[in-house]
């Protein structure tokens, strides 16, 4: 078997920090009589889940931009952690946006339209990657993701600085990403759907 490289083991970090996540938003602890602590700043409520669930957000966000830099700088590129790293962006992001309009802390029509996005991406890459077209990630896409990725921060901390001057950054960073989806999926279909529509060639 072959040896992981580095640029991998940090996508299976991620991953792994993902359902790390998952666990911390969703665990019933107070069935077992644990309290999580709260403390008031500036008068609002916060609580310590939150604040840990963002901290290792913003770590595993950052392992995303790492094992991408390091597996070109090391020419560590491989079909492995190609693989791996898109599924750990959707675990990462899709896990949370789901848990937070679950919450009611956005819109349930956000995680239903970056997920459906995704499907159909996927789906537009794979009918391309058969008829040996390579497609690679896009700008809308990139921002897309950076967008999501800033809200959702925010929103584990609370909106903060942002939010002691009233100015809702967070809501806004993340619909700015729905939008961004929407554009992404878009110009994915406009720019391939002679391809999509072709055949195979034998």
């Amino acid at each position: 078997m072959k040896k992981l490289n580095l640029p991998t083991k940090l996508t299976i970090l991620r991953i792994v920090l993902a359902f790390v996540l998952i666990f911390i938003l969703t665990f019933p602890f107070y069935r077992l009589g644990i309290n999580i602590p709260t403390f008031l700043f500036k008068n609002i409520l916060l609580d310590l889940r939150y604040l840990l669930a963002g901290v290792i957000f913003v770590f595993a966000s950052f392992t995303d931009y790492l094992d991408g830099m390091l597996a070109r700088k090391r020419n560590q590129v491989t079909d492995l952690g190609k693989f791996l790293d898109a599924i750990a962006d959707k675990v990462l992001v899709d896990s949370v946006l789901i848990i937070f309009a679950s919450y009611g802390f956005i819109s349930a029509i956000v995680p239903v339209v970056i997920i459906v996005r995704d499907i159909i991406v996927d789906g537009i890459r794979q009918n391309l990657a058969d008829k040996g077209v390579v497609q690679a990630a896009k700008m809308p896409g990139k921002i897309k993701t950076a967008m999501l990725m800033v809200g959702i921060t925010l929103m584990f901390f609370y909106n903060l600085p942002f939010e002691i001057w009233g100015f809702d950054v967070a809501d806004a960073a993340i619909y700015f990403g729905v939008i961004m989806a929407i554009v992404s999926l878009a110009d994915y279909w406009i720019s391939n759907r002679k391809i999509l529509f072709t055949e195979k060639p034998q």
